[in-house]
């Protein structure tokens, strides 16, 4: 039994190591663990902005069920200025969900040999990890500043917060020039 082939430890770890090879994946490379990482990063990003796309919603649901009544024979429509209000925060929820899209959407390197070959593949990784980390930061700093207000705060933080999103949106066309 210990003549077998099973129990060649060294001779496993070759075969094990052709085939990652053979198959163009080696999991214990630096740019596959930041590939990796990169898709862990977006995917975080993505849940920050889909909890301030959340708060934004609320905030909105609340607006809308105590400033646009039903409509009555004394006021078949509901104030103008509230249809306004409305609509700028149900436009931010919507700019926040665009975003979550275009980042969960981001591609990444190919893990293929002409990649490897004329594009420093670590190197670009290493980048965009970098780029992604201002990302994080970004969207978590929107949440951070979105938790726990109310629909009047958001409101009368319209400008910041859209202020965020163009710096996220800025970050996300950084990383996107990265891979051009």
């Amino acid at each position: 039994m210990s003549g077998s082939v099973f129990y060649d430890a060294a001779g496993l770890d070759r075969v094990a190591i052709n085939l990652f090879y053979g198959w163009g994946y080696n999991f214990y490379r630096q740019e596959n663990q930041l590939r990796a990482d990169d898709l862990l990063i977006r995917e975080k990003a993505g849940f920050l902005l889909g909890q301030s796309r959340a708060m934004l919603e609320a905030g909105q649901s609340a607006y809308r069920r105590g400033h646009l009544p039903p409509p009555s024979r004394a006021h078949p429509l509901p104030p103008p200025e509230a249809i306004e209000a409305a609509r700028a925060l149900e436009e931010l929820s919507n700019a926040v969900g665009a975003l979550e899209g275009t980042i969960r959407a981001l591609p990444v390197p190919e893990n293929d040999r002409m990649t490897q070959r004329y594009r420093q593949e670590a190197g670009t990784l290493s980048l965009l990890a970098a780029c992604d980390q201002r990302l994080i930061g970004l969207a978590e700093a929107l949440r951070a500043t979105l938790d726990g207000r109310d629909h009047d705060w958001m409101l009368a933080n319209r400008a910041t917060i859209r202020e965020a999103l163009r710096l996220i949106q800025g970050q996300v066309r950084e990383r996107q020039a990265l891979l051009k």
